[in-house]
């Protein structure tokens, strides 16, 4: 992290004005880095009735997994192929095994263990990064994790989406913001890192209330952010709320200026993992704009130094949870 002689003085990541993934992972590592995508088999609660039934409505048929692997397959078969797509672009570097689809704790910790090390054992991977719901982190699963921790690198990655419980449950998330900060807490109990996904553009949601979630966010105990912009796919429970006027595509421009407010509230320290989102090509609805993932990214970048802003600007640690 660099502090340039300026007044104010900006602070920069590398070249970016805020804490990126790739700056964070080459610190920590000091090579390339790539996360491997995966499809455990799992499912959701929030599927199967023991939570609710139908899913967040925002949710693919593959669980928000769409770049995952393929679940036909075996974990290291779908390891080993994503590995290969991937050095077609980048000759060197080396692998956190990402469990991305569905709730990737949603089993007992004997079937989670035998995934996990399966991973871990292949050749290069140096970590996990594992994608949950705060109401999936029983007390042995919670111990496991606690172990993983000590002898990897981890993440658990959590989906909260909003703080508000009215969008909640519009969108069926079905659990609430109290279960959320209590998963945090049994992570962060044992130093585990801990990744926020928030969603830019659920229904009936005004720029202010996107804004307080990342403030709100900003206060917790946690490491790392993910920033999606809502994506509609063909075939989710949301294409009825937006064929009702539930919804309504953001803009590329209310998009970015939105996400450099965001950023300007969120700590110095958080990692920001991810800053737009995309879907598959051929079951997007909305926006279309959302498939030009760079220049989005060199929007953001450009509005930051329009501003002459940069992650953590308006941040306010005195109002912060303990870090």
């Amino acid at each position: 992290m660099t502090l340039h002689q300026e007044d104010p003085l900006p602070l920069t990541w590398g070249e970016k004005r805020y804490h990126t993934w790739n700056y964070h992972l080459r610190e920590h590592f000091g090579e390339k880095i790539f996360k491997i995508p995966l499809d455990g088999g799992f499912t959701c609660p929030n599927r199967d009735g023991k939570a609710a039934s139908g899913g967040c409505t925002f949710c693919s048929a593959r669980g928000s997994g769409d770049f995952a692997g393929d679940r036909k397959d075996d974990l290291v078969t779908q390891f080993h192929e994503i590995k290969d797509r991937m050095h077609k672009k980048w000759k060197n570097g080396k692998y956190i095994g990402y469990f991305q689809a569905f709730s990737n704790t949603y089993a007992p910790v004997e079937e989670l263990r035998e995934m996990f090390e399966v991973i871990l054992e292949q050749d290069g991977v140096v970590g996990l990064a594992i994608a949950t719901r705060p109401d999936c982190l029983p007390d042995d699963v919670v111990e496991y994790l606690a172990e993983l921790n000590e002898r990897t690198y981890l993440w658990v990655e959590l989906g909260l989406q909003t703080v508000h419980e009215s969008t909640a449950e519009i969108i069926n998330r079905a659990h609430d913001f109290e279960c959320y900060k209590e998963g945090v807490n049994k992570l962060r109990a044992h130093d585990i890192r801990v990744c926020s996904h928030i969603i830019d553009g659920l229904p009936l949601e005004t720029h202010d209330m996107m804004k307080e979630t990342a403030r709100e966010v900003a206060k917790l105990d946690i490491q790392g952010i993910k920033i999606h912009l809502l994506h509609l796919l063909k075939h989710t429970p949301m294409v009825n709320q937006y064929e009702k006027g539930m919804l309504e595509f953001m803009d590329m421009d209310e998009y970015v200026r939105l996400v450099v407010d965001q950023i300007e509230l969120l700590p110095p320290d958080m990692v920001i993992h991810r800053l737009t989102g995309d879907g598959p090509a051929d079951l997007l609805i909305g926006p279309m704009w959302s498939l030009n993932k760079w220049e989005v990214l060199n929007a953001i970048d450009s509005e930051l130094q329009r501003r002459n802003s940069w992650q953590g600007k308006f941040y306010q640690p005195e109002t912060a949870l303990s870090r």
